[in-house]
């Protein structure tokens, strides 16, 4: 069967299993609550009155993909491309999102922005996140700096850690262990080992949890070649974190966390210079501290998210590198909620960040921001806001959203229009300006535009449904040649994306998601024109379930416009709950049919691999 066809098979299993899946919810009596989205607007709001398809990761959601990595989750959702999550498990992370790149992609951890100065897009490492570590996601897609300031152009993707147990104390251990093989080399050696433990609980007004996670890696050469050097990878985090409620308007919650990287990589030795296995190495270590005070008053409530990292990175090869990066984030706003009408923020952002080079060089930015949410109660919402980039290096830039939307209540469900337009600022980060490799103390900040439009049908009983057509251009978007430089051109990408959540029937549940991203001016790497997600799970019994999903990658351009074919991966997960569901067995399977395939032209990916894990909740 070639690929075409499977391609088209899986459409036509999704449109029927959509079909089954209406049936049976007009029949079904069983109403779902109201999901509650946060990130698009800060507040707790129900989904039928937010402007966006935000995308929720729960912790369910989380545990039935217990083996797998943050970036390989995340991977499966419309509208993004992880390019490099596929491939050896040191290798460098691409956040294509709508066609966009890592500079355009802010990470939040609990509410705070994450990045690394010292990077050459600024952005937050996901290789550093454990999984398991993290209680849910969500994502919205489009442009959001009004809230959340410089770089969330294309996504904001807020991740929440896990929250201490309410129990005085409780503890939770995990352990996976599986191979880590190339498509050729199906030798089922154990390489990989990820282990977990985390121990937290309340004592009156008192919370804490401390974790431990590791993960080693090897088996797996980074670059494909004749003889093929193992590569191997390591990766150790520690999260420490507090909370007392000094009353029930006053809170305070504290963090301290260290994550530490090592990974082989591979590059261009002299005096070739050209792409080979090499004996290069990569370290990284962050240390972050924060500090999060809360006062909650009758109609609304005042915060404070304040952190400090400290990031130190090498990179030993022939064109060794070392970057030691600080930055201080101070986050301000103050939230007021108008006779259940208007919810609003009014805020103050704040970040200093320094690199070294060849000497330290910095910025700072003070951003004040106002965002305004309207629910009239009859359907009609607005999500207005700006921000004034206040920027040491670029001066001031105004940016702002708008983001009308209807429901119309049908039955228990609703149905939704909605559409937004926003705009972004992305000043050039220290690397690109000072950096050792094709600095440019002359570039001009990225200014992007994002206009958005779709519909979301959801009966609350089982069927969900939405579209979106997304357009963005992008005005002086920094390059890459001879050394970094402003396009003279205006790129511009445009796109559609389209999601469905379906309960089959009892215990059956199945998701599916399709993206068409099309770039009508600019230059785009390794972004597919097609890609489809599907997914199907089945509880055969309260304690047992097992599901099967399915990815298709359309053709990409790499590096010297090299062709990279379109590929299909099948994963299996099966996981199994004993001892009154205290522990839990399950094993996943990835690339079960042995896709032979490249993720990024010159490098190797992953064949079939196997884990198994136990989970014990003590």
């Amino acid at each position: 069967m070639n690929k075409r066809t499977t391609v088209f098979g899986v459409l036509y299993m999704c449109i029927s299993l959509i079909g089954i899946a209406q049936q049976q919810v007009d029949s079904t009596t069983v109403e779902q609550l109201s999901e509650i989205v946060v990130t698009d607007s800060r507040f707790n709001l129900k989904r039928e009155n937010s402007g966006k398809t935000v995308i929720k990761i729960s912790k369910q959601d989380i545990e039935r993909h217990q083996g797998k990595t943050v970036s390989e989750l995340i991977n499966t959702k419309s509208g993004i491309e992880i390019n490099g999550s596929r491939s050896v498990e040191g290798q460098n992370l691409g956040y294509f999102v709508r066609g966009g790149n890592n500079r355009q992609v802010l990470v939040l951890i609990d509410g705070v922005q994450v990045n690394d100065p010292s990077l050459v897009a600024n952005e937050f490492d996901l290789r550093l996140m454990d999984l398991n570590s993290v209680e849910s996601i969500e994502i919205i897609k489009g442009a959001a700096s009004t809230l959340y300031g410089n770089a969330a152009a294309t996504a904001v993707i807020n991740i929440t850690s896990k929250r201490p147990s309410n129990e005085s104390i409780s503890g939770q251990f995990l352990t996976v262990v599986g191979t880590n093989q190339s498509q050729d080399n199906l030798n089922y050696n154990v390489s990989s080992f990820s282990n977990n433990v985390t121990v937290s609980g309340t004592i009156n007004k008192f919370n804490y949890l401390a974790s431990f996670g590791n993960r080693f890696v090897d088996g797996l050469s980074a670059a494909q070649s004749d003889t093929p050097e193992i590569d191997p990878f390591s990766r150790y985090h520690t999260n420490v974190r507090i909370g007392y409620d000094f009353n029930s308007g006053f809170s305070v919650k504290g963090f301290l966390s260290y994550d530490d990287l090592k990974t082989d990589i591979d590059g261009y030795p002299a005096p070739s210079y050209t792409f080979s296995d090499t004996d290069d190495r990569y370290y990284a270590k962050q240390k972050r501290v924060g500090l999060s005070p809360q006062y909650v008053y009758e109609k609304g409530s005042f915060h404070i998210n304040a952190a400090f990292t400290d990031i130190d990175r090498e990179t030993v090869s022939d064109f060794s590198s070392y970057h030691k990066a600080k930055s201080y984030i101070v986050d301000g706003y103050n939230k007021y909620i108008f006779n259940k009408t208007f919810y609003t923020i009014v805020g103050l952002n704040y970040g200093h960040y320094s690199s070294l080079f060849s000497e330290e060089e910095s910025f700072t930015n003070a951003d004040p921001y106002l965002n305004v949410v309207y629910i009239s109660g009859h359907g009609l919402n607005f999500n207005m806001g700006g921000r004034l980039n206040n920027h040491s290096e670029y001066g001031s830039h105004f940016v702002y959203s708008v983001n009308p939307s209807y429901s119309v209540t049908l039955n228990k469900g609703y149905i939704k229009a909605f559409g937004s337009y926003a705009t972004s600022f992305i000043a050039p980060n220290l690397s690109q300006l000072y950096g050792f490799f094709g600095a440019n103390p002359d570039l001009a900040p990225e200014e992007n535009a994002t206009l958005e439009g779709g519909l979301e049908y959801d009966t609350k009983r089982g069927f969900k449904l939405n579209g979106v057509y997304f357009n963005r251009t992008e005005k002086n978007t920094i390059i890459y040649t001879t050394g970094y430089e402003n396009a003279d051109t205006e790129a511009e990408v445009h796109g559609v994306e389209i999601e469905g959540q379906f309960d089959v029937w009892e215990g059956v549940d199945l998701t599916a998601n399709y993206t068409f991203t099309e770039l009508k001016n600019g230059i785009r790497l390794r972004v597919p024109k097609h890609k489809i997600n599907t997914g199907i799970g089945y509880n055969f019994s309260e304690r047992t379930y097992v599901s099967l999903q399915y990815q298709f990658v359309g053709d990409r351009v790499d590096v010297g416009d090299v062709k990279l074919k379109s590929f299909s991966l099948v994963d299996l997960y099966v996981s199994q709950r004993i001892i009154n569901n205290k522990v839990k067995l399950f094993a996943n399977v990835t690339n079960l049919l042995n896709e032979d395939y490249f993720e990024i032209f010159g490098f190797m990916t992953r064949g079939r691999n196997i884990n198994f894990g136990l989970q014990i909740n003590l």
